[in-house]
């Protein structure tokens, strides 16, 4: 009896490996500018939300994620992570920087801070954080939050593939650097998926000529760029 059970779960575990292979699903899209003009490369991201009776898939466990202060710039410019996550801000510049965020996906303020020292942030809830510094206006950074695996960051073609993904129904997001919420949830659709490919092709948004993130300081003022010091 024992050695009948081992056969048939030899015979049956590789027609239902094969199923689970199969049952996978792909998605591919990629992003035009409807505004007139050449079109540069612009951050974007594409990620699904599962819907009612969808399987809901988990991030991997966490890693360590990090906005690196250099050469007055944020590197990576953009970070997605699991909600839920912290975010290290070391600053590597050889002079004080201020870390902070006045958005609503979330609000903080680092305060100063000195060369090789780091703070870090958790982000608690889905949504796009746009980053800056209250010293160097030219200093900006996105870090997007999200609850789902299921995400993909455009390419230099800006194209956006998402793999490993399970059959069922799905709401597609987009983030894209420039664009106000208004107009990326207009871009948002409801798409069935099943195993194999399927190619969105174009979505067309009215893309800004720059993707430049216009701001005030932390305290929503206009920056004062007097010279005041070397740095």
């Amino acid at each position: 009896m024992r050695h009948l059970l081992s056969s048939l779960i030899i015979l049956l575990a590789p027609p239902l490996l094969a199923q689970s292979i199969a049952a996978d699903a792909e998605l591919r899209l990629q992003i035009v500018s409807s505004t007139p003009g050449p079109q540069g490369h612009v951050p974007a991201v594409a990620w699904l939300e599962p819907l009612a009776g969808t399987p809901t898939l988990p991030f991997p466990p966490h890693g360590r994620y990090t906005l690196l202060q250099e050469n007055r710039m944020f590197s990576p410019h953009l970070q997605v992570i699991p909600v839920g996550s912290s975010v290290q801000f070391p600053n590597a510049d050889p002079f004080f920087h201020n870390v902070f965020s006045l958005f609503d996906g979330r609000r903080f303020d680092l305060g100063l801070y000195e060369a090789g020292s780091s703070k870090s942030v958790t982000f608690p809830r889905e949504g796009a954080s746009y980053i800056f510094c209250n010293i160097h206006p030219e200093m900006s950074a996105v870090v997007l939050s999200l609850s789902t695996p299921l995400y993909a960051i455009a390419d230099a073609r800006d194209t956006l593939d998402l793999h490993g993904i399970p059959s069922g129904d799905y709401k597609l997001h987009l983030w894209i650097e420039g664009l106000p919420q208004p107009v990326l949830s207009s871009l948002e659709r409801h798409l069935h998926l099943s195993s194999g490919l399927t190619n969105l092709g174009e979505i067309k948004a009215p893309i800004p000529r720059t993707t430049a993130m216009k701001h005030s300081n932390k305290f929503g003022a206009t920056y004062d760029t007097t010279p005041k010091t070397p740095y």
